[in-house]
């Protein structure tokens, strides 16, 4: 059964929602991740010019304390570490879509709004 939401606790859980995705990097490692791909910290580290080792530590580190990403470690010399999301970051691409769609439907500069 869904929660019963009041305009303030509604605005309450969406904000604590935005805040799980606040950071320069968090949405760019989530796309790269959406579809079930898994990438090692490496290709990852290609895939995002411009982050430095430390960021992707730290954001990696930040999703997977929430619970959207996943982390792997198998145990070899040198180390191989895979990142997924987890099944609740997965379910996170439909609502991302529908905010692209939505930014998508902005009135154009001076187009009068329906």
């Amino acid at each position: 059964m869904r929660k019963a939401y009041t305009p303030e606790t509604a605005a309450a859980d969406v904000a604590s929602a935005l805040a799980l995705l606040e950071g320069r990097w968090k949405l760019l490692i989530l796309f790269h991740l959406f579809d079930g791909k898994v990438q090692r910290y490496s290709d990852l580290e290609r895939l995002i010019p411009g982050i430095s080792q430390k960021m992707l530590a730290q954001q990696l580190r930040a999703l997977e304390a929430d619970g959207i990403v996943l982390r792997t470690v198998y145990p070899q010399v040198p180390p191989k570490v895979e990142y997924r999301l987890s099944a609740w970051g997965q379910a996170l691409c439909p609502a991302l879509d529908a905010l692209l769609l939505w930014q998508e439907q902005k009135p154009a500069a001076g187009e009068p709004s329906a």
